[in-house]
């Protein structure tokens, strides 16, 4: 799964990266706000993570231009305003959630996955289709109650396609889930991973729709 951070402390910035990086997330991190609806509107992310005091401009008014744009993607607003005031404007604007700075960062990954349940609509830390269940908590997975030994690409890769479960989504999208604006990545290594997937799976769990992309049926 893919995020997208706007925040301008560049400490704290790279250690949200690290941080959702070891929980098996995809970050793109963005210091300006400016630059976030080219990103949506060219990229495929599972939810954003909004500072307010951005130095260009503020983060309430990135958070109306996504919700005018009809973007429907999850936003946590993170910000060290914690006034009243500031919570409810945030939330009248279209933000998921409000998480005041400083915070735990047990606290900031628990509200990220209550974000996704809502996306997914579940309301157990958990996706599940068919039998294949995956675990935010604990980042393990089993089919039909067996579990399942995945690599850190291969996780991603079956997240992804969980939490978009019934939409088709194209190999440069899974490119980007596991490697975000990075370079690296190519349309034969999400082959490979896919084929191992399959193997370990079902071969009719992830379906290939040819020449669009791949799709975990609901």
């Amino acid at each position: 799964m893919r995020i997208l951070l706007v925040e301008d402390d560049v400490m704290l910035g790279e250690s949200m990266v690290a941080s959702l990086s070891r929980q098996g997330y995809t970050v793109d991190w963005l210091e300006r706000g400016s630059g976030v609806l080219t990103a949506l509107k060219t990229e495929t992310f599972t939810a954003i993570i909004l500072d307010i005091m951005l130095p260009d401009i503020s983060g309430f008014t990135v958070l109306k231009q996504v919700r005018q744009a009809n973007f429907n993607i999850p936003v946590m607003i993170l910000t060290a305003r914690d006034e009243i005031n500031d919570r409810v404007r945030g939330l009248d604007g279209g933000a998921d959630d409000y998480l005041v700075k400083p915070f735990a960062l047990e606290e900031l990954l628990a509200r990220l996955r209550v974000m996704i349940r809502r996306l997914s609509g579940t309301t157990e830390n958990q996706l599940e289709v068919n039998g294949l269940v995956l675990n935010l908590d604990s980042q393990s997975v089993t089919y039909h109650g067996e579990a399942l030994k995945l690599t850190v690409n291969e996780y991603k890769i079956l997240s992804t396609l969980l939490s978009s479960a019934g939409r088709v989504l194209s190999k440069e999208q899974l490119i980007q889930s596991l490697h975000g604006w990075d370079e690296g990545g190519s349309d034969n290594a999400i082959e490979v991973h896919i084929h191992n997937l399959r193997r370990k799976l079902d071969s009719s769990v992830i379906k290939n729709i040819r020449g669009v992309g791949y799709i975990i049926e609901k």
